[in-house]
């Protein structure tokens, strides 16, 4: 019997939670500026914005989670009492992994959910969580979907795992590298992923020909490529898991509404009995198109080997976005949308993709253009032009266009 998981989207600011509404997630997870294994990134939602995430959500009865997954120090759980006091009306659960995190939900009231980097990897480790007051763990990793299944049977509480992003090095992202290296912690949100670069091995002696220098190949040889599952989505849905995680909340908005878009319809597919490989290798194309890595099944049919790994680390998008301008107004009544070009050309047939806080991510193909009375099939930077657009796009969205990679 299938399943019908929660689909559960990342969202690092109000326009990729935006586009995660717009695209049908069940659900999204968000983080604050602290305590939370993102807070090194440049994209956080802050506690005046996490008010007007919550009514959004709440209008699509869309549950929002809080993620406060770092360890937390002695000094720090006067902190950790207040954000989550703070958040407690805004959020139907938080994402935690350290037990002053969980006493601190308990006090408050708050339902948690065990975070991947506590490890949980068997049944009888879930079920003691769900007596601490889990309401659902989210699994460690390195679990194979054998492994996911029987604990999912098993365990009396609902089991949540990732589907789709990047994958850490470490067990459960409990890494040590970005720490020695640089002094950020990955287990503080902090990481700089060193993994993910390119070696170089120099011998150190002294002494005539003690000079060897060899780079490492394959140069990347600590960095996972990135787990994409949906070939088995339907093997997942049969393991009984209750929602697909998707990883992602440092990636782009466009990343999130294309992902969110395919889980949903291979979800959709399998529930009623149309899900074909053909369908698997449009989504998969699509996901293709924005920000990744090379894919992988992840560890879901196996410990990991050689071919986890990725021999880049270059985007392996097949699509790239590029600046064009910004939007100068709407003409809600015409659906027409006036963009100031800023850097991009365009011309008749582009693709284009309009992000904002309020509007999300709206893609349009540019089907006419027009400067004042003028027809145009060129528009070059320094100009304006309007072009039709049925969905609503506001002042100041950014516009982009997408080209092939090269």
């Amino acid at each position: 019997m299938h399943t019908h998981p929660e689909i559960l989207a990342p969202a690092g600011d109000m326009t990729a939670l935006q586009a995660a509404l717009d695209a049908g997630a069940d659900a999204i997870y968000i983080g604050l500026d602290t305590l939370n294994m993102r807070q090194g990134a440049t994209r956080n939602f802050t506690r005046a914005t996490l008010p007007d995430a919550s009514i959004r959500c709440r209008e699509r009865a869309v549950h929002l989670y809080l993620t406060l997954n770092t360890i937390i120090y002695e000094h720090e759980i006067p902190a950790c009492q207040n954000l989550l006091a703070f958040a407690k009306p805004y959020i139907d659960a938080a994402i935690v992994s350290d037990w002053a995190a969980i006493a601190a939900c308990k006090a408050h009231h708050i339902p948690f959910h065990i975070s991947t980097q506590m490890s949980c990897s068997n049944s009888i480790t879930a079920t003691f969580l769900k007596q601490q007051g889990a309401s659902r763990i989210v699994l460690a990793r390195e679990c194979t979907l054998e492994e996911v299944t029987q604990i999912s049977h098993q365990a009396d509480i609902p089991i949540e795992a990732f589907v789709h992003g990047a994958i850490c090095l470490a067990v459960s992202g409990r890494c040590l590298l970005s720490h020695e290296a640089y002094g950020y912690s990955a287990s503080r949100g902090e990481c700089r992923q060193p993994c993910r670069r390119e070696f170089f091995i120099q011998e150190r002696r002294e002494g005539d020909n003690a000079d060897a220098a060899f780079r490492v190949e394959p140069h990347t040889l600590l960095s996972a490529k990135d787990l994409c599952s949906l070939p088995f989505v339907d093997k997942l849905m049969h393991a009984g898991i209750a929602a697909f995680k998707i990883e992602g909340r440092a990636r782009n908005p466009e990343y999130v509404k294309t992902v969110v878009t395919a889980y949903k319809t291979a979800v959709a597919a399998v529930r009623s009995g149309t899900f074909t490989p053909q369908l698997v290798a449009q989504l998969t194309a699509a996901c293709a198109e924005v920000y990744h890595r090379p894919f992988s099944p992840g560890l879901y049919y196996g410990r990991p080997g050689s071919d986890q790994f990725a021999d880049t680390d270059l985007n392996q998008a097949t699509s790239r976005k590029h600046h064009v301008g910004i939007v100068l107004n709407y003409y809600q009544q015409a659906h027409i949308v006036q963009i100031q070009i800023q850097g991009h050309p365009l011309a008749i047939g582009d693709n284009l993709s309009i992000h904002g806080p309020t509007t999300g991510v709206v893609e349009i193909t540019v089907t006419n253009m027009r400067h004042d009375e003028n027809s145009l099939n060129h528009a070059p930077k320094g100009t304006w032009v309007t072009i039709p657009c049925k969905h609503h796009v506001r002042l100041h969205d950014k516009v982009y266009i997408i080209l092939p990679a090269t």
